[in-house]
């Protein structure tokens, strides 16, 4: 076995020296031109998901060994969930709740913190040669806020406050926006909040006179943090509805009473579709090179884990294939 670099987690998190996977009959083998850290990869750390080996679920990359030759060579990204493609779910159309999926760097399959990956090809997307590879790395968290639109009809003029100016936030309420909802960001980081407002989103500062209570339709949580909860409550208009994107590692806790008396409908929203979001990003309707903080080297992933804790930085990315990007 050829051997590859991997930043590899089993309760210590460390850069080793793995074999490089092999793929099998309908899979890919993947260079890794650029990974990104989310919330949920540093909620793995803590326990989230319990999961050990090669952490990362936002790459953008290169095919370079596949037996269906059309891909080889091409520019892609990958939807996260292995399905079994033979269950109900899978056969409805559902393959993203397929009771015995993996999902890449979170449930039993190794991610994309690496030099290679191996992914089926059916779940890889070709990137258009417009989108360059700093901005396709977005695709996966991109798609995730894209999603909300994939479950609920938001109508132009829709009011909708998203909590978080972290980087999911901040491409939910670009796409949202771009929906010509009415969206008011909430956040914590002036630098942040005013990022947005150059999008021409309006933003407010948690802390300062915010928004009147029941002033929203929809209200987003993407603050990474469940005490985050009791504001979206307070925000969200009765019989309106509550949509969660963070993940927790320990249990959120609220008052399902507030949930009843006023008739809120709370919605959970994962990963979404990934053609609408390489279609956003090829129209240029989503800004992305401007969330990326830092580029990191492979071999200095557990700094770089570490650096993305600070609450200032947006998107830190790796960069396996010694590229290096500067911040947009």
């Amino acid at each position: 076995m050829i051997p590859m670099k991997a930043l590899y987690f089993d309760g210590r998190l460390a850069v080793r020296e793995v074999d490089t996977p092999q793929p099998g009959a309908g899979e890919a083998l993947i260079q890794v031109m650029l990974a990104g850290i989310c919330g949920t990869d540093r909620e793995i750390l803590k326990g989230y998901s319990g999961f050990r080996g090669i952490l990362g679920h936002e790459f953008v990359g290169r095919v370079v060994e596949s037996a269906e030759k059309k891909w080889l060579g091409k520019r892609v990204v990958g939807e996260i969930n292995v399905s079994c493609g033979a269950c109900d779910f899978c056969l409805w159309g559902r393959g993203r709740h397929c009771p015995t999926r993996t999902v890449m760097g979170i449930v039993n399959r190794d991610g994309a913190f690496a030099e290679y990956v191996v992914l089926p090809v059916i779940n890889l997307h070709e990137v258009p040669k417009s989108i360059p590879d700093e901005a396709a790395v977005f695709v996966e968290p991109l798609a995730a806020a894209a999603e909300i639109l994939e479950q609920m009809k938001i109508l132009p003029g829709t009011h909708v406050a998203v909590l978080g100016d972290g980087c999911l936030g901040l491409l939910v309420a670009q796409v949202l926006h771009h929906a010509q909802a009415r969206v008011t960001l909430i956040g914590k980081h002036r630098a942040k909040l005013d990022l947005a407002r150059s999008w021409g989103i309006t933003a407010a500062c948690r802390g300062d006179a915010g928004p009147p209570a029941h002033s929203f339709n929809v209200v987003v949580e993407a603050t990474g943090s469940p005490r985050a909860l009791d504001e979206a409550f307070r925000l969200v208009e009765p019989r309106g509805t509550l949509v969660m994107k963070s993940t927790f590692h320990q249990p959120a806790q609220f008052d399902t009473a507030q949930l009843v008396v006023n008739e809120v409908t709370l919605m959970g929203s994962r990963c979404g579709n990934f053609p609408p979001a390489l279609d956003l990003l090829r129209r240029g309707h989503v800004k992305v090179r401007p969330l990326i903080s830092k580029t990191f080297p492979l071999e200095a992933g557990a700094e770089a884990l570490n650096y993305s804790e600070t609450s200032t930085r947006l998107k830190i990315l790796l960069a396996p294939a010694g590229k290096v990007i500067v911040p947009g």
